[in-house]
């Protein structure tokens, strides 16, 4: 009964445990299988005669905080054909020094942003032994949904300074990513999708980069080119910002420094303010006509922004593009000639409502994964490593 129960607790079949030896950081158990009838991998035909006997130390999963070794004694047979060959386990996969279960836990450890050495910490391998089970799974591109997103994020991969991640944002998973963000690799990679699949995209996102509207028009005709709401909607931020730096210059050192550190005062929606920074945030306004009118011009961005009609957003929208272009505020006339250019991906966002919100989302889960390995300099790596974790 004894024996029976170490058996259920390390979980592999037909094996007996012989003898376990007990250290301080490890801990070994030496194992040993029933003699079966076996098959000549030469000649194929079946023996039953035993050659010698070998001890084997393999790696398995650590056991109570220790690293645990199995010492298995593998038979080797012997053929009328003499060839000699030793038992095939169902644990042990062939010239390996490791359990499968091993081998498995590690490919699931690889799945946490935690770096390859954490890994090989934990399963008591080596760092090479590591990367040569991440190097053994593989990704392909699946099929393509309805609506694409794309975005770049920086990993300074061997392929360049900053790679290229394809997102479907309804199912909020990575589809592919791409070594770099140039026209001409992303023209040869979405040429070799099939034809029909990206006839079926409904939408496709981007931020506020043409090369990434060219390519959606070339290769995702019937799509709807959305802008992401993120990057249309600080533009207001960077105009307002730019209208409190200019006149900041022109300001006494002690007022400079105030309006500097009380910027999130004017930045903040008035209606989300309490009742003590709405007084200093009216005060602050009275300095001059720009800010009031700039202040103004954010609100009723913003307003706009959490319109749910999207008649009624249209042609706020439009309107608010025309007095932002006469009102005599060059950083909100610029803002308005940028949003006059990108008119129909800005419309596109208001109507459907998709944003490249699961994209940064991602975007960040890449950045921790990168910061904790200190860099991924195997684009290869890093993009199984990427899918892996998705």
């Amino acid at each position: 009964m004894h024996n029976h129960c170490i058996n259920k607790l390390l979980n592999l079949k037909d094996v007996k445990i012989k003898k376990i030896i007990q250290a301080d950081h490890s801990i070994e158990i030496h194992i040993e299988t029933e003699p079966v009838v076996q098959t000549c991998p030469a000649c194929g035909s079946e023996t039953k005669r035993i050659h010698d006997y070998r001890n084997q130390k393999i790696k398995d999963l650590p056991f109570q905080l220790k690293d645990c070794y199995l010492v298995l004694r593998k038979r080797r047979y012997i053929c009328t054909c003499g060839k000699r060959f030793f038992e095939s386990y169902p644990f042990l996969a062939k010239y390996q020094q490791r359990t499968k279960r091993l081998t498995m836990k590690t490919a699931d450890l690889l799945r946490d942003t935690v770096s390859i050495k954490k890994v090989a910490e934990l399963t008591n391998l080596s760092t090479n032994t590591v990367t040569r089970i991440l190097d053994t799974i593989s990704y392909s591109c699946p099929k393509l949904g309805d609506s694409i997103s794309i975005d770049e994020f920086k990993g300074n991969a061997e392929t360049g300074k900053y790679q290229c991640i394809l997102v479907d944002p309804k199912k909020r998973s990575i589809l592919d990513i791409l070594p770099n963000r140039t026209q001409s690799h992303l023209s040869a990679y979405f040429r070799k999708m099939n034809r029909s699949e990206r006839y079926r995209v409904k939408f496709f996102i981007c931020d506020m980069w043409q090369p990434y509207v060219d390519m959606a028009q070339s290769y995702f005709p019937n799509a709807k080119v959305i802008i992401d709401k993120y990057h249309f909607i600080r533009q207001v931020t960077w105009a307002i910002e730019n209208v409190r730096k200019r006149l900041q210059k022109s300001m006494i050192p002690s007022l400079r420094k105030y309006y500097k550190r009380s910027h999130k005062l004017i930045l903040t929606r008035y209606s989300k303010l309490k009742d003590e920074n709405k007084k200093a945030c009216d005060l602050m306004l009275q300095y001059s006509d720009d800010l009031r009118l700039a202040h103004k011009l954010k609100e009723d961005f913003y307003d706009i922004c959490q319109c749910e009609q999207y008649k009624k957003q249209r042609l706020d929208f439009l309107d608010w593009i025309k007095i932002a272009e006469t009102s005599g505020i060059p950083e909100f006339e610029k803002c308005a000639t940028t949003y006059r250019h990108w008119l129909k991906g800005i419309l596109n966002a208001f109507k459907y409502g998709l944003t490249n919100g699961p994209t940064e989302g991602l975007n960040n889960k890449i950045k921790v994964l990168k910061r904790t390995s200190y860099g991924v300099r195997n684009f290869n790596r890093f993009r199984t490593r990427i899918l892996h974790a998705n």
